[in-house]
């Protein structure tokens, strides 16, 4: 199949590497020069494993090029799919102007020509009812009464973790397509054939709202788990003999992932996607107790952290920070809490050097770029080399993820934030 693929941030490029792995031609489409001149020269925007391999391999057999014209992309293409990003607005909701600005780019830059109708996909994560109430109406409003035969359009939520997303891509937990009558599409089983997974076919509404239940049970999971490591720690009691007590239960207490106790939540979906659940509660006047305290606990979990891994240190202690992105193997800093642990400790007065290799300066991009300079200005001054972590003489070194395992350091100085013990 031709696709075209709208958005080249994490999502937008693992999809277009994987599908021109699987023989399909990729457009890709995004505002951004500088991802599209990435793109053009088989280099990835995004660090992924694996990903640059895929995309210099798509570039160089002619599967994969970029562009910023809506119109070069849609001809001819089978499939259109929407990876556009969905941030938090102030009150929680999510920030739809990306997903209309391409809707309305997508409709007016449709071929006029055009017989056959075009699959358009949406993947970005968004309130249910976005597809009924927001985008098929745009599309009818330039394509007229004729844009349901023109075009299928299909709710296709993600499953992809960072740091493995080419891996979830091709063994996902289940794929969710939602259409506006709830049967299959043709075209995604299409899409997925050879993938073996639990295939849900649902309308519109239900297969929004899955993202948005997933994120939340893993916020909760993560908030539950550290909630009760801060009671055992405050009792004297080791809360890794509770926590595996529990953990011992796979019957009752479903999964031990996201249940240990450690760092606090964060990344891109999580917590802009419990925000907008709350908003959405609220909205409906739902009472949902459990989850419009995620975002507090999460927060009062960061300074619980924040204060134990500063204590008994003097102001200008020297500090090592290892990991700045919310998990190893990614560059995504967006709501990382090494990055807000990091702010914390530079705003009490301590000399902080931070060591995470995935982290370039001058290759963050978009959102990712805007939240780190926006948090922690001064970044570009606290990266330090591996040799330097290893050898400078530090007060404190706190490790925030297995990124520690890296380096070979003197134990007597290491808190590790990635455990309660």
């Amino acid at each position: 199949m031709k696709i075209a693929i709208f958005g080249l941030g994490y999502v937008g490029c693992t999809a277009a590497g994987c599908l021109v792995s699987q023989g399909h031609h990729v457009v890709g489409v995004d505002i951004n020069q500088a991802k599209i001149d990435a793109l053009n020269d088989g280099r990835s925007p995004v660090h992924e494993p694996g990903l640059e391999a895929l995309i210099a391999t798509g570039a160089e057999n002619g599967l994969l090029s970029a562009s910023d014209d809506v119109k070069v992309a849609l001809r001819n293409a089978d499939m259109a799919m929407v990876c556009v990003g969905t941030p938090s607005n102030s009150d929680g909701a999510h920030d739809m102007r990306h997903i209309i600005d391409v809707t309305r780019a997508i409709a007016s830059g449709f071929p006029a020509d055009r017989c056959d109708p075009l699959t358009l996909v949406y993947r970005s994560t968004m309130r249910p009812g976005s597809c009924e109430k927001i985008i098929a109406p745009l599309l009818e409003a330039e394509l007229g009464e004729q844009a349901q035969d023109l075009i299928e359009l299909v709710y296709n939520p993600e499953f992809l973790r960072e740091a493995c997303a080419i891996a979830d891509y091709f063994n996902p937990p289940r794929i969710v397509t939602g259409t506006r009558d709830g049967q299959a599409s043709a075209a995604m089983n299409t899409l997925y054939e050879g993938i073996d997974a639990p295939r849900f076919a649902t309308q519109f509404g239900e297969a929004e709202m899955t993202k948005f239940v997933d994120n939340s049970w893993h916020a909760a999971k993560v908030s539950f788990a550290n909630e009760i490591g801060r009671i055992c720690q405050q009792l004297g009691l080791s809360s890794a003999t509770v926590s595996e007590i529990f953990l011992s239960d796979t019957t009752l207490n479903i999964s031990p992932h996201y249940l240990r106790p450690g760092g606090a939540f964060g990344g891109s979906c999580l917590p802009k996607d419990v925000r907008a659940l709350q908003h959405l509660s609220s909205d409906i006047g739902t009472q949902t107790h459990m989850l419009d305290a995620l975002i507090r606990s999460n927060e009062a979990h960061k300074h619980h952290q924040f204060q134990l891994a500063s204590a008994g240190l003097k102001p200008g202690a020297r500090v090592l920070v290892v990991g700045l992105a919310f998990k190893p193997e990614t560059d995504d800093l967006r709501e990382s809490p090494a990055v807000d642990l990091v702010r914390r400790m530079l705003d009490a007065g301590f000399d902080v050097d931070v060591y995470d290799p995935q982290i370039r300066p001058e290759n963050l991009i978009g959102q990712n770029l805007g939240y780190a300079r926006a948090v922690l200005p001064a970044m570009d001054d606290l990266l330090v080399s591996k040799s330097a972590a290893q050898s400078n003489d530090y007060d404190r070194i706190i490790a925030t993820n297995r990124l520690i395992d890296d380096l070979t350091i003197d134990p007597g100085n290491f808190f590790d934030l990635s455990v309660m013990d």
